[in-house]
């Protein structure tokens, strides 16, 4: 299943560090095969707020996504953002193929009914 780290940069910076850290970014990914979903965009927001940009990053697996985040040549080029750019970060899996939320929302009643919620 397809997990995905987020970033929600809340700041813009243009610094040199920031710019040798997206030049090397890929090449910590490529061993996980990782690769960016949506990167660095300002997002059109439709409901509440979202000051900054959003970055998504697509790994095929849990292992490998955690892999790359934890692997040396990514910490090794991470101070390069984190010092000039606050950010949240999160990993979260993605839904399997053939995800149907009628049927998230069928055990939502049954554990309700049960009163398991």
């Amino acid at each position: 299943m397809t997990y995905f780290t987020a970033a929600h940069l809340q700041n813009d910076a243009q610094h040199e560090d920031v710019l040798v850290y997206l030049e090397r970014i890929q090449s910590t990914m490529d061993p996980y095969e990782g690769r960016f979903v949506v990167h660095g965009a300002k997002p059109e927001v439709v409901e509440g707020s979202w000051p900054g940009y959003l970055v998504v990053i697509a790994f095929p697996d849990e292992a490998r996504a955690k892999g790359w985040y934890d692997s040396d040549a990514y910490q090794e080029i991470l101070p390069m953002r984190t010092d000039h750019i606050a950010a949240d970060v999160i990993m979260v899996p993605g839904v399997p193929d053939g995800y149907d939320p009628a049927r998230t929302a069928a055990r939502l009643r049954t554990a309700a009914d049960a009163g398991a919620v």
